[in-house]
């Protein structure tokens, strides 16, 4: 009996491969989705201190981001005036794992960058994290400014969904925390504050998002209410990370074994193809 191969098999091995690999890449492209993004109007010199700034600054941000959800830097090189210094923060969401909130800020800053080319400010919200940076400082100063809101239509029959909402947005408003979950049926929501701000100021400025909600999108299925520095959300579907560093381990841990497992696969078909080929020759 012949075992041969055909040519055609290893393509399909090596397009299983990238099937699964993509399969494993979904939860990051989730955290990763674009929310909102804007840059200020000023502009700096490229081979100024400012820009010597900023790049310190940005690569502080990512680097830091692998150890905490967390951080802001004032970054002045010597020969700084005080129209050089860079401020910046990144606020990851507070269920993330360090390896998933170093790659949400890493995705950021490189977006930050097409979006923001020589800004001298510039603030990039994903599903996961946040991160901003200016020449004026923002660091520990309270922002109810409206950034970014949307509803989802509008279904006043619905009175027990309405309910929920109501329900879901009244807790997060009681949570003393700066990350803050809640769920009821269906209905799943999340709120944070940037932890620049005192506890106080996280409560106030959650309380005029969760208003804002409340009254623009109690009726819908869902709804987002971005402020400068904090924002409330809610929707059926959810937003929370799944995975925490176990799960991250886990999935690495399968990933490196099926590709090792295909890898062997494909040498295995490849040799044993090549012994069928000088078999039909003879």
């Amino acid at each position: 009996m012949k075992l041969c191969i055909k040519k055609n098999s290893l393509h399909h091995v090596l397009l299983v491969l990238i099937i699964i690999f993509f399969v494993h890449q979904s939860n990051a492209s989730s955290i990763q989705s674009f929310v909102y993004g804007g840059c200020t109007q000023q502009k700096y010199n490229p081979g100024t201190v400012y820009e010597s700034n900023v790049n310190s600054l940005l690569s502080s941000l990512v680097n830091s981001a692998s150890m905490s959800n967390f951080n802001n830097f004032k970054i002045s090189m010597p020969g700084s005036t005080q129209y050089d210094v860079a401020y910046g923060l990144f606020q990851c969401r507070g269920d993330l794992s360090s390896a998933e909130c170093h790659n949400c800020v890493a995705a950021a800053l490189t977006q930050l960058g097409t979006l923001c080319p020589v800004s001298c400010g510039g603030t990039l919200q994903l599903d996961g994290c946040f991160i901003k940076y200016d020449n004026v400082s923002f660091l520990g100063i309270e922002d109810k400014a409206i950034v970014m809101h949307k509803c989802g239509p509008s279904i006043m029959d619905d009175s027990d969904m309405m309910t929920r909402n109501d329900g879901v947005l009244t807790y997060l408003s009681s949570v003393g925390q700066y990350f803050r979950v809640a769920g009821s049926g269906k209905i799943h929501g999340v709120a944070q504050c940037t932890q620049d701000l005192s506890m106080s100021e996280c409560d106030d400025c959650l309380s005029e998002a969760i208003r804002r909600l409340k009254s623009e999108c109690g009726s819908s299925p869902w709804g987002d209410m971005f402020l400068s520095k904090c924002y409330a959300r809610f929707s059926e579907r959810g937003f929370t990370s799944k995975s925490g560093d176990e799960d991250v381990e886990k999935t690495l841990a399968i990933t490196i074994g099926l590709i090792a497992g295909v890898a062997l696969l494909i040498v295995f078909l490849s040799v044993l193809n090549k012994l069928c080929e000088k078999k039909g020759g003879k």
